[in-house]
């Protein structure tokens, strides 16, 4: 903004959070960082689980893995441990603007997300739609429910709006996906509903 005398003034604009270039792993990872510094939950990225073939080595102590496959295939992308319950859950991006397309997720990683909720876990997605600047959290019952009732390729942007949780993009953490899942704990053949954390 220009003033009186040729003094010049600047505007701070007030950050958006919504869109700085980071990947939805690098917000997560982040998030996860946060959550365990404030001994909120115990969740990691998984390693991916490879045979190295092939190393190059420059010197005693600087190798580099030129040739490498997978042993098996991944199951999903993070664990962890949250109030007690085992957490797993898969993160996945898509530029659609009006559905998440279910070849982007693997039959066994859906597989493994059912067997974890069939043993007491918590099994979710979560998926960012990124050109429209909206991160979803979807829980493993609700995908296989729609995947065993609809014969579409896809997950139209409405399921996840209407069955789903939306998870606004915020600083510190960066997604507080933990605030969106649902949960419940069985005690003495009885489902308790657990409150979302505040």
């Amino acid at each position: 903004m220009n003033y009186p005398n040729g003094i010049k003034k600047q505007i701070k604009e007030t950050p958006n959070y919504g869109n700085r270039g980071m990947t939805l792993e690098e917000d997560i990872n982040i998030s996860n960082d946060y959550y365990r510094d404030n001994d909120i939950a115990i969740i990691y990225k998984k390693p991916t689980p490879i045979t190295v073939n092939k190393v190059d080595f420059h010197s005693r102590c600087d190798a580099t893995i030129t040739e490498a496959h997978y042993l098996t295939p991944s199951t999903t992308d993070y664990n962890g441990v949250y109030k007690g319950f085992y957490i797993d859950f898969e993160a996945k991006e898509t530029i659609s603007k009006t559905s998440f397309p279910l070849a982007n997720i693997h039959t066994h990683q859906i597989e493994h997300l059912k067997r974890i909720t069939k043993h007491g876990g918590i099994g979710f997605i979560i998926v960012s739609f990124t050109k429209l600047n909206r991160i979803f959290i979807l829980m493993a019952n609700d995908l296989i429910a729609f995947i065993t009732t609809n014969n579409r390729k896809s997950i139209p942007l409405e399921y996840f709006i209407t069955t789903g949780k939306e998870i606004p993009i915020s600083l510190r953490p960066r997604i507080d996906y933990l605030k969106y899942i649902s949960f419940e704990r069985k005690e003495n053949g009885n489902d308790t509903k657990e409150e979302k954390r505040k």
